[in-house]
């Protein structure tokens, strides 16, 4: 069992399932859901409280990222992520977009994001696939 505390932004339930199935099959089992962007980001911005509730799991070592989100959708959370991320210590914290849009422009849209390091396929990524894609991130601090 590995010790990174993971965050999966998603509105749609059973693709949190879904997900939070896939990663424990992974080996992960610290996993924070949020529903929307609005939720994550101030889950993240209460960062001394989470710090102390959630010890080394916070910050979360990998934020698993929807598009298509009510309230403040995935664009707008990558955006003020960036912003986030000059006020308080998330340089160890990567996402990894997790969407149903195969769309080239918004694969070259978060592309732009530095702290994106993949854009997976909602459906299309199998547990192995999965634990070959964040095997590189868990030992990072």
């Amino acid at each position: 069992m590995n010790e990174v505390g993971v965050l999966v932004v998603d509105d749609n339930e059973i693709d949190r399932y879904i997900l939070l199935r896939h990663l424990r099959q992974c080996g992960i089992e610290h996993v924070v859901e949020q529903e929307d962007g609005s939720s994550a980001l101030q889950f993240l911005q209460d960062f001394e409280h989470q710090k102390n509730v959630y010890g080394k799991k916070f910050p979360p070592r990998i934020i698993f990222l929807d598009i298509n989100m009510p309230h403040i959708n995935g664009f707008d959370f990558l955006e003020k992520f960036s912003d986030l991320r000059q006020t308080h210590n998330f340089d160890a914290c990567i996402i990894m977009m997790y969407s149903s849009s195969e769309r080239e422009e918004d694969k070259e849209r978060v592309a732009k994001f530095g702290f994106v390091q993949e854009y997976l396929i909602k459906g299309e990524i199998t547990p192995d696939q999965l634990k070959d894609k964040i095997k590189p991130f868990l030992d990072k601090k």
